[in-house]
């Protein structure tokens, strides 16, 4: 009697699923919320641009005026010939006055809720300083 020799099939084991389906897990949990981080860092540019807006319009007032101007919260000012409605994150901002200098702040919406930028300008003379926050997750 002679016995053919047994074909092997070419398929994966449950072990082996189970091996590849682990490892993938583990790669999903480290890089999730990496990339979550990168992508919210990614929407503060929106409103660094905006802050750095206010801060030219802010200037060019100083000139004209010799002090800054003061914006309840708002997505458009005339005066400043600042427009934020056209953003997706950063919508609305604000400017206080205080002594020679001025805040400038942004909060962020929808998928950047809880991410804020504050410029501050403590006077003419010295630089101005961003502030962000809300930035880990």
């Amino acid at each position: 009697m002679i016995f053919a020799p047994i074909k092997k099939k070419n398929a994966f084991t449950l072990v082996e699923l189970v091996i590849v389906i682990v490892i993938v897990g583990i790669l999903s949990l480290v890089a999730v919320p990496i990339y979550r981080g990168y992508t919210r860092k990614a929407m503060t540019t929106e409103g660094k641009a905006l802050i750095k807006n206010i801060e030219n319009s802010e200037k060019v007032y100083y000139v004209e005026f010799c002090n800054y101007y003061t914006a309840s919260e708002t997505s458009f000012n005339p005066t400043l010939d600042v427009d934020a409605r056209a953003n997706k994150y950063f919508t609305t901002f604000k400017v206080d006055v205080n002594g020679d200098g001025f805040v400038a702040q942004t909060s962020g919406s929808g998928t950047a809720t809880g991410v804020s930028l504050t410029l501050t300008k403590p006077s003419l003379e010295e630089q101005s300083t961003i502030i962000e926050n809300g930035l880990s997750d």
